[in-house]
């Protein structure tokens, strides 16, 4: 079966999961982690691409991406991927693949859902069980939006600005975003689309996406199309 065709356009953030082959460790030491968003930093802004948040898991890396181009988040993690993965195969003497693949993705609507998917992001650490809030892990842009930390690699979305006048209020603001666990219901959310392929948001804004695109962006109903139903006796 053909690979359903990416869904991407310009100027829409895209939540964005690489995982490493088969699940290993795509990370050793601190400096790999170091490297990698040296590296993003520096093909993000090749790309025409702005990083609103991420986080880099031992076994995975998720991003929050808005690009200027319609190919930009592709460029992005290609050349990216190819850098890291040379990186790797030399300093540790291994080669093959890294990457399970291609990446995961999907777009992400503005308003609630962008600010929504970047503390899904951030706090994956503590889902995971490794911290218990996410300033404690130190791989992720939670100390740059929520503590103020500077970080070349990020560059806050509009959304995030408009949270406060000033960096302070903004960070403040932010931070309570975080003072109550996620919906349940909300992560699944964003995993099955990230993991299909599809859209994060609203009915309509998935109705505006398969407009634009031509196609459906949002998983299909289980059960026997409706054409055949109607002919059943």
């Amino acid at each position: 079966m053909p690979r359903r065709p990416r869904i991407q356009l310009p100027g829409v953030p895209q939540h964005i999961i690489q995982r490493g082959n088969n699940r290993q460790a795509c990370f050793y030491t601190e400096e790999d982690y170091r490297l990698y968003l040296e590296w993003l930093a520096e093909y993000a802004k090749k790309a025409g691409c702005q990083i609103h948040s991420y986080v880099l898991m031992t076994n995975h890396v998720h991003l929050l991406v808005s690009s200027v181009r319609g190919d930009g988040t592709g460029v992005l993690m290609k050349a990216l991927g190819q850098r890291y993965v040379q990186y790797v195969n030399r300093q540790y003497r291994r080669s093959g693949t890294l990457w399970e693949g291609r990446f995961r993705s999907c777009l992400v609507q503005d308003d609630a859902y962008l600010l929504s998917c970047q503390r899904y992001i951030e706090t994956n650490p503590v889902r995971a069980g490794m911290v218990e809030h996410p300033g404690d892990y130190p791989w992720s842009s939670y100390a740059c939006n929520g503590q103020g930390q500077t970080n070349p690699a990020v560059s806050p979305h509009l959304l995030y600005q408009q949270l406060g006048a000033t960096p302070a209020e903004r960070r403040k603001r932010y931070r309570a975003l975080f003072k109550t666990d996620m919906n349940a219901d909300l992560v699944d959310e964003i995993r099955s689309a990230t993991n299909g392929n599809y859209v994060l948001g609203s009915e309509r804004f998935a109705e505006q996406i398969a407009q634009v695109l031509g196609r459906r962006v949002v998983r299909g109903k289980a059960g026997r199309p409706r054409q055949a139903a109607e002919l059943r006796p």
